[in-house]
């Protein structure tokens, strides 16, 4: 992905002149501290976290998504979950002796349906709820304020994977009520890889151990956070490079690039939808899919079309994206599709080179 200028020069400019948080009184580290501050205090107005401190800087949102889940399930514990989830959450789950794991498998693009069946599903009981906001592979929306709703009124606590969402869609801790929502620094927000954020609405249970610089007499993690989840050197060039992310995103907003990505898909979607042989994964209405489009071509592997697509210089992703549960879902699992993500840098013009090379690609290689 695109990343603003500003990103790059911040991340560089960090390379060069900090050091660690937390580790002397120096310029260097001084900066560090700032910079980190800063970072702290912008995402938690954009995401509506009453306490700077409870913003946890993670390596990506798989990392969050580890703590939050070790924080919450335990042996014997229920948990319900989406039928779009990704590896990041069903592999800590399987990772956990004696789980129960119920998977809400709704149809695609069926907001109001995923409603009905969350609330269902709680009602008979569980200890915690974990859904994606946007799933990765077809970016169908879930309809996260209903099921955060459902999860108050049931005193469930909820786990949010926010990895297709924030950047794109209105993500407010202070209006869901989660336990922990956790995401990615490098999509949405447009910062470096290796970035993340977890924003932690309760205590959470460290999966680090080590030095923080504080309280260093201390055998235990300390108590409060951010420290006690943040254990070894920062990542500063990727947390001053995900400070101007942010900052990129509050000042394009949120409505305007959610729109502007909505527009790309649905071009996307008619312009594929014109070539034989092609079916496109599209919401009948547009607020219920964000910039994210998965498709498949008839007679031809999904990874080949991706060599393909590359070698003209498009970028896609193919196969199962590390969401073998949504595939199963949504029906896909044995093919895979080809997935293609928009940006705030891509064009109309983008989208309609990438359907003609399409064509030109599935001219070449399949016969109808």
């Amino acid at each position: 992905m695109e990343k603003p200028a500003t990103v790059r020069r911040a991340a560089v400019h960090a390379i060069n002149g900090m050091s660690s948080p937390g580790r002397g009184d120096h310029p260097a580290t001084r900066e560090a501290e700032e910079t980190a501050f800063r970072c702290r205090t912008e995402a938690a107005e954009l995401f509506g976290v009453e306490q700077p401190e409870n913003v946890i800087f993670t390596f990506n949102a798989t990392h969050g998504l580890n703590v939050a889940i070790r924080s919450l399930v335990h042996p014997g514990s229920r948990v319900v979950i989406s039928g779009y989830e990704h590896n990041a959450v069903t592999r800590p789950l399987c990772a956990i002796d004696d789980v129960t794991v119920t998977v809400v498998d709704t149809p695609l693009f069926r907001q109001s349906l995923a409603k009905r069946e969350f609330e269902a599903t709680m009602e008979k009981g569980c200890d915690v709820v974990i859904c994606n906001h946007v799933s990765n592979v077809f970016g169908c929306v879930q309809p996260l304020s209903d099921i955060a709703v459902s999860c108050r009124r049931c005193n469930v606590p909820l786990i949010v994977d926010a990895s297709q969402s924030a950047g794109v869609l209105p993500v407010r801790m202070d209006e869901l009520g989660a336990a922990f929502i956790a995401m990615p620094g490098h999509k949405g927000l447009y910062g470096p890889q290796g970035t993340g954020l977890l924003l932690c609405g309760m205590d959470a249970e460290p999966i680090l151990y080590g030095g923080t610089g504080s309280a260093s007499r201390l055998q235990e993690m300390p108590e409060d956070l951010p420290d006690r989840l943040e254990a070894g050197t920062h990542n500063m060039p990727g947390i001053a490079g995900l400070l101007e992310g942010i900052r990129f995103v509050r000042k394009l907003g949120l409505e305007n690039i959610a729109d502007h990505e909505r527009r790309l898909a649905a071009r996307g979607a008619e312009r594929l939808e014109e070539i034989p042989g092609i079916r496109v994964y599209a919401a009948e209405d547009p607020e219920d899919q964000t910039g994210v489009l998965s498709f498949y071509a008839a007679g031809m592997d999904c990874s080949e079309i991706g060599r393909q697509l590359g070698r003209r210089g498009i970028a896609v992703r193919t196969g199962l994206h590390c969401a073998p549960l949504a595939h199963r879902t949504a029906g896909t699992l044995e093919r895979g599709t080809v997935r293609i993500s928009f940006s705030a840098f891509n064009t109309l013009d983008q989208v309609d080179q990438f359907a003609d090379e399409m064509r030109k690609i599935l001219r070449e290689n399949v016969t109808f």
